[in-house]
């Protein structure tokens, strides 16, 4: 690929399409590497954003970046192109992040057939969530009650609802990333959701009274 080229691509409009990606990864293959470092800014916020959110540490999102591009270049000729070049890389990252998680013993999640026990215990008692949290809690301080929730979140549930209502991919994106059937994710995310509103009901249990006190005269 000339240099030429190589501009344009750099100065395409994010998203960046498949073709685009699929240009940059074969030229990466035939040893250019300025190739492959426009694909490493393309995606290294996106990858360390997720890995950040599943592993809950900076340091361990960084390290996992890095691995997550060095597999990635080692690999590029098992990329087939059956999926997108970010779906692949997404892949690499989460299970970077996963494997950090097991390393430092993060949690210890007793094995569970979560195929089989989607529906089962949905909590169900949860606090209404009225006023607006940012009336019960200052930006900063929710920001910290939300990140520590998401923390208590077993990993198989984290990363689902991570990829869906954090990153926004599609379902066909986070099944293909995760390699589960739609039912499978709809399933995991249903269940992050509602465990995630009940551990932060409590916070907003607790505060409430406080707040229909302080609007009396």
């Amino acid at each position: 690929m000339d240099a030429s080229v190589m501009e344009d691509l750099a100065q395409s409009a994010t998203p960046y399409t498949a073709d685009e990606d699929l240009a940059l990864v074969e030229a990466s293959r035939s040893g250019n590497i300025s190739a492959f470092e426009e694909l490493v800014r393309r995606y290294d916020r996106k990858l360390l954003r997720i890995a950040q959110q599943v592993t809950h540490s900076l340091e361990d999102a960084q390290d996992v970046v890095q691995e997550t591009f060095l597999k990635a270049y080692q690999k590029l000729n098992q990329f087939q192109g059956a999926s997108k070049f970010s779906t692949w890389l997404i892949r690499i990252a989460l299970n970077e992040s996963l494997m950090k998680l097991r390393k430092r013993r993060y949690t210890q999640e007793a094995p569970r057939d979560y195929e089989n026990q989607e529906s089962e215990n949905l909590p169900l008692d949860v606090a209404d969530w009225s006023p607006d949290p940012e009336q019960l809690y200052g930006r900063a301080e929710l920001q910290k009650i939300l990140t520590q929730a998401l923390e208590e979140l077993p990993p198989i549930l984290r990363v689902v609802f991570v990829l869906r209502d954090v990153e926004g991919l599609s379902i066909k994106e986070t099944t293909e990333i995760l390699d589960l059937q739609p039912s499978a994710v709809k399933a995991r995310l249903l269940r992050a959701r509602l465990q995630l509103r009940e551990k932060l009901s409590k916070y907003f249990r607790q505060a409430l009274p406080t707040a229909h006190n302080s609007a009396l005269p």
